[in-house]
């Protein structure tokens, strides 16, 4: 079913009490926000938000369009300006998406996926059991190689092929598929929009989604699957019965073609060991951290427009999601005011209340409100507002055990209920097309808030436990002082400061709380700020300072000052 075709259905009086609904709850927050305490900016940036929330909850195909009305009243409440927009709109992610698109497209076309598809169905002595394994090991590792519902799609696929020749209900097998699925794509900073965009945050490079991230999503995987294996042990006894009775006649489970699989398998290839590559390049070539790993994925989907002249304006017309594209970055944006306007600060110090201030507190906090709020909301509107709290919580404890709570709960949540991911609802959508299958909300429920909690166990308890080996991606002034341990890998490094900006004999400085002093070459426009801030930018070595020998040179400021 289209989005507007779904609009379409929707009465008016739901339509209404709906728009009712949005309005109460985003005057709630305006007014309340100022109530408690917070600024007239402020409380916008916090309406606004939950309008867009309610907004994709209620009116599904009207999200873009509620995106781009929230973005206009933050523009004319002077709550944000065009360079804040520009610079929290994350262009660089959204370039990062468009390019696996195109790829995903291009693997579409050389039949990499269809013989992924025919390995699975002409293995041998195949059961229920090794269907269940096997499917779900295939449906997490491609969300982490492509993206979930590229997964999904093609996994699903698969499942309807076998089910459709053994006579057998094809429910059980595509929940299993996305509750793997949305394990899976935690895996890489490829398996989800969530998973680049907490990785450019979080400074963090594909090598530490491979150390880190990896590995954890393969322990849940496999307690997930041993899960689900018991719990689906009635419906893979009926497969092996149907399976023995259809090989008793002789006739195979699917029929096993020849795919031309080479020419797309070798693209996979060379697009992920370019972008497993891409810190070593960076490093090499004394490149910004991360902006090899943003660029890789355009230059392969120009490779391959260029070798494929014919069918170039078709991947950039149909295989890119537009809609979706343009929503993420309007949406990451609305989500930059938040930090813009200090909403960040107010919710930090209110979580750090709640929940404390140690890593042990915050991360399984964090796991808990993320997966939860994943559940109900899209887990990247979640996501582009939670970042920048994690931002502030990380001020006095290592960062990366929050980041990774963070993107465990957003993807792991997406299994409690029906529309915690796209994947879900993609799988939803091709089983009631399929056969006319419906899953109850409960139905899944239970299954996926089992799912959730064991895979949220391991997760949180191996971070607790791994935290203190876990380098600490913050740039403090006392890294950057002479003979301390911290010493950069390359001549230029990207780095983030908090401190105060004063003048001195003409030049701007940042000075620690603690002491620490660092020249500072603030933007066009804000080389006379002074004052609390925080500065973000490329930091080099500094001749003139003997006790702190590097400089910054400034591309995002933001001031701290109250307004």
């Amino acid at each position: 079913m289209s989005e507007n075709a779904s609009a379409a259905k929707m009465s008016v009086s739901t339509m209404i009490s709906r728009f009712l609904i949005l309005l109460a709850a985003a005057g709630i927050v305006g007014f309340g926000g100022q109530r408690i305490g917070m600024t007239a900016h402020q409380a916008t940036a916090c309406a606004v938000f939950i309008s867009i929330i309610f907004g994709t909850l209620f009116f599904w195909g009207f999200r873009l369009a509620i995106a781009f009305l929230g973005l206009a009243v933050l523009i004319f409440n002077k709550s944000m300006d065009i360079p804040t927009f520009v610079s929290s709109s994350s262009l660089e992610v959204i370039m990062f998406l468009v390019g696996m698109m195109v790829i995903v497209g291009a693997l579409r076309d050389l039949g990499f996926f269809t013989w992924i598809v025919q390995l699975i169905v002409s293995m041998p002595n195949l059961n229920g059991r090794k269907f269940i394994v096997v499917t779900a090991t295939a449906s997490a590792l491609l969300a982490c190689a492509v993206d979930e519902v590229t997964s999904i799609i093609f996994i699903s696929t698969l499942i309807f092929q076998v089910c459709d020749r053994l006579k057998l209900n094809a429910t059980p097998y595509i929940l299993i598929a996305v509750l793997a699925t949305n394990i899976g794509s935690a895996g890489t900073m490829m398996g989800n929009p969530v998973g680049i965009f907490i990785g450019t945050k979080g400074q963090m490079t594909f090598g530490d989604f491979m150390v880190w991230s990896f590995p954890l999503m393969l322990v849940s995987l496999f307690a997930t699957i041993g899960l689900l294996l018991f719990y689906f042990r009635k419906d893979l006894a009926k497969f092996d019965t149907s399976l023995k009775e259809r090989l008793a006649r002789g006739l195979s489970i699917a029929p096993v073609v020849q795919v031309p699989y080479m020419r797309g398998l070798i693209l996979i290839i060379l697009t992920v060991v370019a972008i497993a590559s891409h810190h070593q390049t960076e490093e090499l070539l004394g490149l910004e951290k991360n902006s090899v790993l943003l660029v890789m994925p355009l230059i392969c989907a120009g490779v391959v427009m260029i070798l494929k002249p014919d069918r170039a304006r078709y991947y950039i017309e149909k295989e890119v999601d537009w809609w979706t594209l343009i929503f993420f970055m309007l949406l990451f944006a609305v989500a930059g005011t938040l930090e813009h306007t200090h909403v960040d600060q107010v919710l930090a110090n209110g979580f750090s209340k709640i929940a404390g201030n140690t890593t042990e507190q915050l991360v399984p906090f964090i796991f808990t409100v993320s997966a939860f709020g994943s559940a109900f909301v899209d887990n990247v509107i979640f996501v582009a507002a939670f970042s920048p709290v994690i931002e502030q919580l990380s001020v006095n404890i290592k960062d990366l055990p929050l980041w990774w709570a963070l993107l465990f709960g957003a993807c792991f949540g997406g299994n409690i209920t029906m529309i915690g991911s796209t994947a879900n609802i993609v799988a939803l959508g091709m089983l009631e097309k399929h056969g006319g299958t419906q899953i109850t909300f409960f139905q899944w429920f239970k299954i996926g808030l089992l799912c959730t909690i064991l895979s949220g166990i391991l997760a949180t308890g191996t971070l607790l436990v791994l935290a203190p080996k876990m380098p600490d991606h913050k740039i403090t002034f006392e890294k950057l002082k002479a003979g301390a341990a911290y010493v950069p890998h390359a001549e230029k490094f990207d780095g983030e400061l908090t401190g105060t900006v004063v003048k001195e004999n003409g030049k701007n400085y940042l000075l620690g709380a603690k002491g620490g002093k660092i020249r500072v070459e603030l933007p066009a426009g804000k080389a006379e700020e002074t004052g609390k801030a925080k500065v973000s930018g490329v930091i080099a070595k500094d001749p003139e300072n003997a006790e702190y020998p590097y400089f910054m040179t400034v591309k995002k400021f933001t001031s701290l000052e109250k307004e």
